[in-house]
């Protein structure tokens, strides 16, 4: 079995797809995705499905929605496995659980992968860091579970996802600015700035990004127009990390050079205090 849930929910058995057309059963096949050779509980179940609502007949119907899910899997792995669906869907006290693979599920190959860009970034192996980050970006088809209806516990795990696929993004820049490609990552971080216009580490990087090409007017009106947009909007100043970023890039600072600040250090911790 292999399923996907960075992007559309994805889950096929020998080529055969297996994800319910009907929404609660998608939900379902969602959550224990996120947990593979792990007991899901009911009430967990419960709560996705039916928020703190759950009708009186809730057991009843999870159970009919797990049935449905274990027809489908049982048809995919074809009449010579018979029983086979109800062992990979099991029942336990208290719950269900998938008995697959945790890397059957592509979040969890793609938090392995992060995992090691991170421990690479860390060790100043900036080549590397930028590969894994990049190769677990590549992984996502899209927002997570775009496809499925969310209920407060699906919710929460792909809120955490798509931070995770922020901050992956600036890591894997940091890289990038550390390894020289600071003209490569412009057209990237223009979009970013964009999409996120009170996101300080995503101007931090596109401030360095310029100055390293330089053109340092333009890195300065970058902060110029987020200064303007956090003081309208919230009422606050840039973080001292901004503030002395702009500092340097008018002293010419020599630490913004590429090589030069500890290895390992975000472009945004570059002046933390």
């Amino acid at each position: 079995m292999r399923i996907q849930v960075l992007g559309p929910l994805s889950a096929e058995v020998n080529g055969m797809s297996i994800v319910p057309t009907a929404g609660k059963p998608r939900q379902l096949l969602a959550l224990l995705a996120f947990h593979p050779g792990r007991v899901v509980p009911v009430p967990t179940l419960m709560e996705e499905i039916w928020g703190s609502n759950s009708p009186q007949s809730a057991m009843t119907t999870l159970q009919t929605y797990i049935l449905q899910l274990r027809r489908r899997l049982g048809t995919a792995m074809g009449p010579d496995t018979p029983g086979a669906a109800k062992e990979v869907l099991a029942t336990r006290h208290g719950g269900y659980l998938l008995q697959i693979p945790r890397d059957a599920v592509d979040v969890h190959r793609y938090e392995e992968l992060v995992t090691a860009g991170r421990g690479a970034f860390d060790r100043g192996e900036d080549v590397r860091a930028s590969s894994l980050f990049g190769e677990a970006l590549a992984m996502w088809q899209g927002s997570a579970l775009v496809d499925v209806r969310l209920g407060p516990v699906l919710d929460i795990e792909v809120m955490r996802l798509e931070e995770s696929r922020l901050v992956t993004v600036e890591r894997r820049i940091d890289a990038d600015l550390r390894c020289g490609r600071h003209t490569e990552v412009l057209a990237e971080l223009t979009d970013l700035i964009m999409r996120h216009p009170q996101h300080e580490g995503l101007h931090s990087q596109a401030m360095v990004a310029l100055y390293r090409s330089g053109r340092q007017a333009t890195a300065l009106d970058v902060y110029r127009r987020l200064r303007l947009r956090l003081v309208e909007e919230l009422g606050v100043e840039p973080s001292p990390q901004m503030q002395r970023l702009h500092r340097a890039m008018l002293t010419v600072d020599p630490a913004l050079d590429v090589l030069s600040g500890p290895r390992g250090l975000s472009t945004f911790d570059l002046y933390a205090a």
